[in-house]
């Protein structure tokens, strides 16, 4: 049952699909991790059926998309819901944000899953906005995911990354924000490589001095700041930073090229997680980190490095499309019954991209039942005219 997958020079290749998953992926236990504190940041699923476009409303199915979140959670793994990997600011508006987080926060009570909820700004629509506008519409937001009984994470802003002159409207801004935070909320960098409109956010480009700012607003603040998730792929700089946080203050490792390492830490300490590519990944990470509880570092290691080559090709530049193979590789294990996404970003990634995905998730074993995943690829082979 060889598959013919075409590569990048534009020649199709042999692979034999593999017959069985991975042990791992058979276990399901939704006991907490003792070691790290982890979240994988969810992908929304769309409805196929919607009349709509591109940049219309986004249209959800909300029975698949909550039960891809009590998947999760049947394995261990907190939620972070409504960040980027649900298509935050390419595809999903903020009126359907806010019905997600008030949705998940529901499902998470009922089933007992942990679940942290993203605080943006989207809302603002208009090219020019103050920083009046900006506080205001992180309020509106903050007052959503604390009313739905969520952990907060406040996102970074397009909006104030286009606003602020300098470090102190970062410092004033999020000062405010989080002394009337009602409890301890998880500061997110994302780097511009995921939203190119974030450069120069904390006030500078230079990475140094925007890290000196970061830590000023957590230092005034540190029981307001239960950790920071770092999303800038440069292991030694999420490091040093993580040194530097005040005693009790959580990093959580938001790169998607190094986390192996990053979670596994080093003598002076370690990342937890919250991460897009523990999507794809739940029930091996899951393991990873079960293995990791009872002290086997290098038990954890050999669970997790192989999963880096796929990590790093979904999240090639431009980066930012990563969500479209992490919504491929969903539909490929049967989570969704289709590979529809809103705003229409299935089409964000190549067939030579999505075929490669598909041979390094089937070469780890990722998918439950690895003989569908098979035939919804040859399926898309065919689409595209392959004869597989």
């Amino acid at each position: 049952m060889t598959l013919h997958l075409p590569g990048d020079d534009g020649t199709l290749r042999a692979y034999e699909p593999r017959t069985e998953p991975l042990p791992a992926l058979r276990a399901t236990s939704g006991s907490a991790f003792s070691s790290r504190t982890v979240f994988s940041a969810a992908h929304v699923v769309a409805d196929p059926y919607a009349d709509t476009t591109p940049d219309g409303p986004a249209a959800v199915d909300w029975d698949a998309t909550l039960a891809f979140r009590r998947h999760l959670w049947s394995h261990g793994l907190g939620v972070a819901e409504a960040m980027d990997t649900a298509q935050r600011g390419m595809g999903l508006d903020w009126p359907t944000a806010a019905e997600l987080i008030r949705r998940s926060a529901a499902e998470a009570r009922s089933t007992g899953g942990r679940i942290a909820c993203g605080v943006g700004t989207d809302q603002l629509t208009a090219t020019a906005a103050t920083l009046a506008d900006v506080r205001s519409a992180y309020e509106e937001q903050l007052a959503v995911v604390e009313e739905s009984g969520a952990q907060a994470i406040l996102m970074a802003s397009r909006a104030l990354a286009a606003t602020a002159q300098g470090p102190d409207d970062y410092l004033e801004v999020y000062g405010h924000l989080l002394r009337q935070a009602a409890e301890p909320v998880i500061l997110h960098w994302l780097g511009p490589m995921f939203d190119p409109a974030l450069e120069g956010y904390w006030g500078s480009s230079d990475l140094d001095a925007a890290t000196d700012t970061f830590l000023e607003v957590i230092a005034a603040h540190p029981d307001k700041v239960d950790g920071i998730k770092v999303s800038l792929l440069d292991a030694q700089r999420e490091i040093d930073l993580r040194r530097r946080l005040p005693r009790g203050v959580r990093c959580y490792t938001g790169d998607d090229f190094n986390y192996p390492e990053l979670i596994a830490g080093d003598e002076q300490g370690f990342s937890h997680a919250l991460l897009g590519i523990f999507d794809p990944l739940g029930p091996l990470a899951a393991e990873a980190v079960r293995v990791l509880d009872t002290g086997d570092t290098d038990g954890f290691r050999a669970l997790l490095d192989p999963t880096v080559e796929l990590s790093r090709h979904l999240f090639r530049a431009p980066t930012r499309y990563y969500k479209t193979g992490v919504v491929f590789l969903a539909w490929l294990a049967g989570h969704q019954s289709h590979f529809t996404m809103v705003g229409g970003l299935q089409s964000a990634r190549s067939l030579p991209h999505l075929a490669r995905a598909y041979e390094l998730a089937d070469g780890l074993g990722l998918f439950p039942d690895p003989k569908p995943a098979e035939e919804r690829m040859r399926n898309l082979l065919a689409l595209y005219g392959v004869n597989a």
